[in-house]
C-alpha cells in the first residue's frame, strides 16, 4: 500500500494489529470506510442544499414526496415509516416546510381524522433543484475515485453487502 492511498481507518487497524494482533480486523476495515464515506458525503450533500434554505432532513420529506408521484402526497404517518422518524420529529420537519411554502398539510378525504401533506409548485421546484444540487456532489466525488465499471462493480458488492446485513 503506497502512503499516499493510506486513510484514516489505515492507522486504526495498525493501531489494534500492534495491541491485539488476535483480531480479524477485516469487517472494520470495510466499515469504517463506509461509515467515514457515507459522514463525508453527508456533509457535502447538505452544504449543497444550504444555498437552497434547506437541510438534509428537509430534502428527505420533499424528495420522499417528489418521488411519490402526482399528486406528490402521502399522510404523515406514510412519511413517518418512509424516513424512520417518529411523529414528533416528522411534525418539527413538517411545520418547517409549511412556513416556508414547500408543502402544505390538508384534511384526508378518506379518513377525517387523518391528513394529508402535498408538495407545492414552489416545494416541487426546489427539491427538483436540490436532487440536482446533490447529485452533481456524489457524482463529482464518485467519477474523481472511480472508473464507471469499478463504480458498477462497488455498487453490486454494496447492495450484496446490505442485503446480507438486512436479512441477519
Amino acid at each position: 500500500m503506497s502512503a499516499q492511498h493510506r486513510d484514516p481507518v489505515d492507522a486504526i487497524i495498525e493501531q489494534w494489529a500492534a495491541e491485539r494482533p488476535d483480531l480479524d480486523t477485516a469487517a472494520m476495515e470495510v466499515f469504517g470506510r463506509i461509515y467515514r464515506l457515507a459522514r463525508t458525503m453527508s456533509d457535502r450533500t447538505e452544504e449543497a442544499y444550504a444555498p437552497l434554505g434547506i437541510s438534509r432532513g428537509e430534502f428527505d420529506v420533499l424528495a420522499t414526496l417528489r418521488r411519490s408521484g402526482a399528486p406528490h402526497t402521502l399522510s404523515p404517518r406514510q412519511l413517518s415509516a418512509t424516513l424512520m422518524l417518529t411523529t414528533g420529529g416528522m411534525t418539527g420537519r413538517l411545520d418547517k416546510l409549511e412556513r416556508a411554502g414547500l408543502l402544505r398539510r390538508s384534511p384526508d378525504p378518506h379518513d377525517r381524522r387523518g391528513l394529508q401533506v402535498t408538495l407545492t409548485d414552489k416545494g416541487l421546484k426546489l427539491v427538483d433543484e436540490a436532487v440536482g444540487a446533490g447529485l452533481a456532489v456524489q457524482t463529482q466525488a464518485l467519477k474523481a475515485a472511480l472508473d464507471d465499471q469499478q463504480a458498477e462493480q462497488l455498487s453490486h458488492l454494496l447492495r450484496e453487502l446490505l442485503a446480507g446485513t438486512e436479512r441477519a
